[in-house]
């Protein structure tokens, strides 16, 4: 008996030794990861939102949210930054879970453009037929279809999502949000557009202007991985412990990010890295590993695309090292 309980206890030494060794060193990977980017000055920052130009190009922070709750940081992880089109994902998922996958499918879409994200053409092409909430039509769609007894309803719904998905209370920065406003006449006309096809389903001033709100929303890096880590759990926060997206409606979340996560480079960006993300132009990223992690990159200069590209090059590299890709066989 006592041999065999020796045995035993190598036995679990030896299994828990080698899960040991095997764990991803996230902290390592990351500080690896910003180390070796952080220099590269690719990309050029947003500017046609007159703000967004303000912000420093060497802005660079990296954040993983694991779904056992755990945070690694690195860089400039204490500096916020506006949602952009980051935010179309959580009040997409809002708009699941009031509405479920049919009628989102039904009357925002599942496919890619194609096309810049936003393009009028793919509207005018389509003749209205809901492509997908990630672009800028389809989520102006996305915010008319909320359920609110009015405008000032509708808004604290998707703050208020917000705000549970990234565990803090998120405020808008004014004035990026003013910049937008100001600037915004293509988003207008977007959304009249689509109102023209009776493929909107409110007010479209009202619903652009909201719109232009949930985008100046400021997030860190590690609001934005919290966020990211309720989808990696199965639509259930590991920092508060609530569920936030039904478990069944997670598939679907995930598959619209895939699908036009990272406007028309998406499909580049799925054969290559292999993960659902989003990007915004304030130079935001994240990227799911269902029943693992998410993580969450800030840098703003873009590619032509609009996407962060430090923040590709960071997730793609965290990716290869944690062999993440979902078509990998595990």
């Amino acid at each position: 008996m006592k041999l065999l309980a020796a045995v035993l206890s190598l036995s679990f030494l030896v299994s828990t030794t080698t899960l040991a060794q095997t764990a991803p060193d996230y902290d390592a990977l990351i500080k690896q990861a910003h180390q070796k980017y952080k220099n590269n000055n690719d990309g050029k920052v947003a500017d046609y939102i007159p703000a967004l130009a303000t912000y420093s190009p060497q802005n660079f922070a990296i954040t993983i949210a694991t779904v056992d709750g755990k945070i690694y940081q690195t860089g400039d992880v204490k500096k916020a930054f506006p949602m952009e089109s980051l935010s179309k994902v959580f009040t997409m998922a809002l708009a699941m879970e009031q509405h479920g996958p049919k009628e989102v499918l039904d009357k925002l879409g599942a496919n890619a453009t194609g096309l810049p994200f936003n393009s009028g053409l793919a509207v005018e092409l389509t003749k209205g037929a809901p492509e997908n909430p990630l672009v800028n039509a389809g989520a102006m769609s996305t915010v008319s279809l909320v359920e609110a007894k009015d405008k000032t309803d509708r808004w604290n719904k998707i703050l208020n999502n917000l705000n549970a998905w990234a565990d803090a209370s998120l405020t808008v920065n004014e004035p990026v949000f003013k910049s937008e406003m100001d600037t915004n006449q293509h988003n207008q006309a977007l959304a009249q557009l689509m109102e023209s096809y009776n493929s909107f389903y409110g007010d479209t001033r009202e619903a652009v202007e909201i719109y232009t709100r949930q985008c100046s929303v400021d997030v860190t890096t590690e609001q934005l991985a919290k966020m990211g880590a309720v989808l990696a759990n199965n639509g259930k926060s590991p920092y508060t412990g609530k569920q936030l997206l039904n478990e069944k409606y997670v598939p679907q979340v995930l598959a619209e990010m895939a699908i036009a996560g990272l406007y028309d480079g998406s499909g580049k960006w799925l054969y290559t890295v292999g993960l659902p993300a989003k990007s915004g132009v304030g130079g935001g990223m994240v990227a799911v590993v269902p029943g693992k992690y998410a993580i969450a990159v800030y840098s703003p200069p873009l590619d032509s695309a609009g996407n962060s590209v430090r923040a590709q090059q960071t997730i793609e590299y965290v990716a290869q090292a944690t062999q993440s890709n979902l078509f990998l066989a595990k």
